[in-house]
């Protein structure tokens, strides 16, 4: 099971993607938790202590990039590793916690000047590496929206599921990384529905995200906002229902 999680900036998908990896290791999974968004959550979202942990993700560690790409003389030259070795990255720099192995990737953020070509070859190398030759089941969180989409990043994937909200911007970005998703070649698009508070949005979602599979639904609940608030997992709150819903989700994505 090789998934990644997308969709439109608050909808939950880092929760969820949290949800699914600690469900998966309690049920004797080896897991590899990937954060690739820029605003990284996951790490708290899985309840590891990022007090405790000094977690710099493999975008902004420069040794590595250098290490890995070539110098960064002959980086400013355009002159680099066009396949580095990636293998190592994980075992290096993953943190292990309650069963799940979290790895920060993060991503290539522009701004400034300079070329980021280096950074971006690496982050595309090493996640089609995590998903073509690691035996774990992988959980990427990818940056919200569309980004990662039009960069790249995401090849090599061969599942999305993206998380909606009852709300047509959040609908509207489904639709398109579906079509985005298609021109990089993944065929298997997926929709989860997240704080849904009754029949009649549900329905709706249905209908807006039309030929995009809604593997599931999450009532609206406020044991995410208080596991925020208490430094915790979700998972370590979550309910029977809650479970029961992961577990439905678990499944559906072992027969994909």
């Amino acid at each position: 099971m090789k998934i990644a999680m997308t969709g439109k900036g608050g909808v939950g998908k880092t929760t969820i993607s949290a949800l699914i990896a600690r469900r998966l290791a309690q049920k004797g999974y080896k897991v590899l938790a990937i954060d690739a968004d820029a605003d990284a959550n996951f790490a708290s979202a899985l309840g590891i202590n990022i007090k405790e942990h000094e977690i710099k993700p493999i975008a902004e560690m420069e040794k590595l990039i250098e290490e890995k790409m070539g110098t960064g003389e002959d980086i400013g030259k355009g002159l680099y590793t066009l396949n580095p070795f990636v293998g190592d990255i994980p075992d290096r720099f993953s943190i292990h916690h309650e069963g799940v192995d979290f790895l920060a990737v993060g991503t290539v953020i522009k701004g400034g000047v300079g070329c980021y070509c280096s950074e971006n070859k690496l982050l595309k190398r090493l996640i089609n590496h995590i998903v073509l030759k690691r035996q774990e089941s992988v959980i990427i969180d990818m940056e919200a929206g569309l980004e990662h989409l039009s960069r790249g990043t995401a090849q090599g994937i061969d599942t999305f599921i993206v998380v909606v909200e009852p709300g047509q911007r959040s609908l509207e970005t489904a639709v398109n990384v579906k079509k985005m998703a298609k021109e990089i070649g993944v065929d298997n698009i997926y929709a989860i529905a997240n704080k849904v508070r009754n029949e009649e949005e549900l329905n709706l979602i249905k209908d807006y995200l039309n030929d995009i599979e809604l593997l599931s639904s999450i009532p609206y609940s406020n044991l995410i906002s208080i596991a925020d608030l208490k430094g915790k997992s979700p998972a370590d709150l979550a309910d029977d229902n809650l479970i029961e819903t992961v577990d439905f989700i678990i499944s559906k994505c072992s027969n994909i």
